[in-house]
This record gives C-alpha cells, structure tokens and sequence, in this order.
C-alpha cells in the first residue's frame, strides 16, 4: 500500500478526528554521512527517518502519541484513535487552552519533500584525499564524521493551521594525531559543505599538535581560561534549556528571585552580553512556529503552530527573558516568548582567537568540554571534562600542551567573571549539541574557572 505524502498524512489525520480539537505533526528526514581513520575512507551511507505525532485534545484533556517510520492510512487513522483514547483517560491539563488560530500559513506546503543528495558531499570527499596525503607526509593521522541532513517538518491542526519548515544542516569532525598519538580536534558547521575547507582545518589542527609538542602538568585550581565558541555553545545551551519562566517564579532554578519572582531585570555578566534568538538568522534558520509533539516544561502542545520571532533572552548582560508558554505568560503576567531553536550569543569585543591568545599573560586555551552532567538546577552548578587538548599561554604565547581537568562551574556564575568576548562565528556543540544544535558562539575569557582534578582523559 502506498504511503502517503506527509501533507496527505495530516488531512488523513485531521479527518479521522472528526470534530475534536487534534494537532498532526509529520517530520521527515534524510541524511548523507561519511566517515574515515587512519588517513581513508571507512564507511559511508544514507539514512530516512520518518515520525508522525498526533496530540488529540477532549475536553481539556491531551493524549499524545507517536509512530516512527512509513505510515500508511490505516496506521494514521489508528494512531489518532490511540491519541483520542488516551485523551479521555488522561487528567485534565493545567496549561489547556484553544489551539492557535492560523495566520500567515505556508506557500510551500504543497512542494515535494526534498531529498538529501550524497553529491554534497563529493567535493568534501575530495578535499579529504588531499587531506590524508598531507597527513601522511607529516606523519600524522585523520579520524572524523561528516553529515549532512535535510529536515521537513509539517504541522497541521482542527482550527486550520497548515504550517511547514525545511531545514538542511552539515556539520564535520575532525580529529589528527601525531606519532605520539596526542589528539587535537576540531569541528565546522554549514549547511551545503561549500564553505568548509579541510584544509584550513588541518592548519588549525597541525598548529595545536605543534603546541603539544611540549607538556606542562599543571595542578587543579581556578584559572583564566579561554573558552572556545563550542565549549561556550554547550555551557549556553543548558542556560537556555533550564530557562524556563514557570519553574523559575516557582523557586526551583537558578532564574529564581525571592518571594515567587524571577531574576528578569537582573545584571547576570560582568561584560554587556547579548544572548539572543532568530528563527531568520542568517546560516541558522530554524522553524518560524512552535512544534511540540509533546509538552515539557517549556513547551506546550496547546502552543502549537504559535509563530515564532526574535527574542532577546539576555540584553548587554542583563536577563531580559525567560522562556514562556501562553500559560505561564498569562499566569505572571509577562510578555510571551516562546522557546526557538536556535541561540546566538555576541559581545562588544569582537577579538579573533589570536588576540585573545596575544593579550593572554597567563592563562589555559581550551579545546572543547565532554560529558557535562548536571550537578545542582538551582545554582546551575555542572560538571564535566576538558578534552583533545588544553594548552598553557604565557605572555601571549601558547608554550605547550598540559593535562585535561575536571571542570565544575556555573554557567551563571562564569558569565558574571567573563572579561573579553571574541568574535561570534556558527559552530555546534560538542557534547550538547542535539539540545540546541544551530547556534553562533564567540571565544570567551572567564576568569576563576574553576578545575577541580586533573584527569588522564584525552
């Protein structure tokens, strides 16, 4: 049996709902990837995803499921029933309001989906074959992963929404050794792969194993550090996705003011930070509408289909916003400002990274922070590694590599001691990137970061 085209699959949806209050979203996805170590090719291959959510609504009641994988017709209209059912056992929801109203729908809605093409990554694949003979010459050695995805995703509901985003995003990891075997690594972000050059990586890469060349031990303690754009990404990441307004006024995070406020209005960075969101932004687009298959403590399903726009969460270093639902915004009675996905974080300075090292007198370079854990929501204390390379800077200089640490800190508490904000540039973040993976983020010099063990992660 044929299955269905996404549009088809939310008017069979919206159909087997009769006159009941239902939302249909339909994601579809394909990816191209490649992979290579040791100087070659290892693996390459393709992916198709496909996920319909339903979210039936009776009597202030929600019941949401999904189905991953092709859906024909009679696996759609039984996924609404099933979504029905358990509406009518489910409890009254606290945050149940009328769905959206459309607005400016979508001219594209009726488009083929687009397909992801291996071609975007021929060009790719031929710089890496320069690539593993530059690294063999040298006598080093290249690991890494390249993917490149496109995203549809369409949304349709009972009071005639009909909304639809397409989304490509790339992005690559590299990684070289030395006959030593220390690592370095890198990552790029794109969206076709045209503007990424491996070369310009491997000069990135070879100038980090040169610094490594000599090692350092250096004791835990607090330290000047540089936080480069994707250590940054992730630290911003989790200070974004705790940001909910609701927990906040309810006293449960850091964003918590006395007496069932929030911390709106307060200073939080010790230099005029800007922490911002833009569905339009340039290299970062990302859905104009709020899609919520599920709700959680950000998100509502009530809110889908809300149109999304620019937000600024932190303003010059003072927080502005937190994260909103209709609910939470009318029960404290603050503007609404819906999550978005995507995150730019940009400063006054605008340094390069060799500035930053220049100006440094003494201090650590950080390549990148791995397996971050939440230690305490209230303070937003984590916890996590420095990997793939730490290096000791001295009057401008970087002189060697040292040992990797255990870090714990605060989000919150380091942006109060940044000092010096580089240049805001797309990157991803290595450990939390699935959290909010578009986001643009500059090198950042934190006083006191506190490193708490040296360890023998590399």
């Amino acid at each position: 049996m044929r299955t269905p085209s996404p549009q088809e699959t939310v008017e069979i949806a919206l159909a087997a709902a009769g006159g009941d209050d239902c939302v249909v979203i339909v994601e579809r996805g394909a990816d191209v990837h490649v992979r290579w170590a040791d100087n070659a090719l290892t693996g390459n291959g393709s992916g198709d995803e496909r996920r319909v959510s339903v979210v039936a609504v009776a009597g202030g009641r929600v019941g949401a499921v999904s189905l991953c994988g092709p859906a024909d017709r009679a696996e759609v209209v039984g996924l609404v029933e099933a979504a029905r059912s358990a509406a009518r056992q489910a409890p009254p929801a606290p945050d149940a309001r009328p769905l959206p109203t459309p607005g400016a729908g979508s001219p594209h809605w009726g488009d083929p989906v687009p397909a992801a093409s291996p071609t975007v990554l021929t060009g790719l694949v031929d710089q890496l074959a320069a690539g593993f003979g530059r690294a063999r010459r040298g006598g080093r050695v290249l690991h890494g992963y390249a993917e490149h995805r496109m995203r549809s995703t369409f949304l349709g509901t009972s009071t005639g929404v009909r909304l639809r985003h397409d989304e490509p995003a790339g992005h690559l990891e590299l990684t070289a050794r030395d006959r030593d075997g220390f690592p370095v690594w890198t990552n790029a972000v794109t969206t076709d792969f045209g503007d990424v050059s491996v070369a310009a990586l491997q000069d990135e890469l070879d100038r980090r194993l040169h610094w490594g060349r000599r090692r350092f031990e250096v004791p835990p303690g607090r330290y000047e550090c540089l936080l480069p754009p994707t250590a940054v990404a992730d630290l911003m990441n989790y200070a974004y996705t705790t940001a909910g307004a609701r927990a906040a006024a309810q006293g449960r995070t850091v964003y918590s003011g006395p007496g069932g406020r929030t911390r709106i209005g307060e200073q939080l960075a010790g230099v005029p930070l800007t922490l911002r969101s833009d569905p339009t932004a340039d290299g970062l687009r990302c859905a104009p509408f709020l899609v919520a298959p599920a709700s959680t403590p950000t998100r509502s399903v009530f809110d889908n289909g809300l149109p999304l726009g620019a937000t600024r969460w932190w303003d010059e270093g003072r927080l502005r916003s937190l994260v909103h639902t209709r609910d939470s915004a009318d029960e404290l009675g603050m503007p609404l400002t819906p999550a978005v996905d995507n995150l730019i974080l940009e400063g006054p300075d605008g340094a390069s990274a060799a500035d930053l090292i220049a100006t440094t007198r003494r201090g650590l370079l950080v390549t990148s922070l791995w397996y971050i854990r939440e230690v305490d929501l209230a303070t937003m204390a984590l916890t996590g590694l420095t990997r793939d390379g730490v290096y000791l800077v001295r009057d401008g200089e970087v002189v060697g590599a040292v040992n990797n640490f255990r870090f714990n800190d605060s989000p919150l508490a380091m942006a109060a001691r940044v000092t010096e904000v580089g240049r805001t540039v797309p990157t991803r973040a290595r450990d939390w990137g699935d959290a909010v993976a578009r986001t643009a983020m500059p090198m950042l010099r934190v006083q006191d970061f506190r490193l708490t063990a040296a360890t023998n992660a590399v």
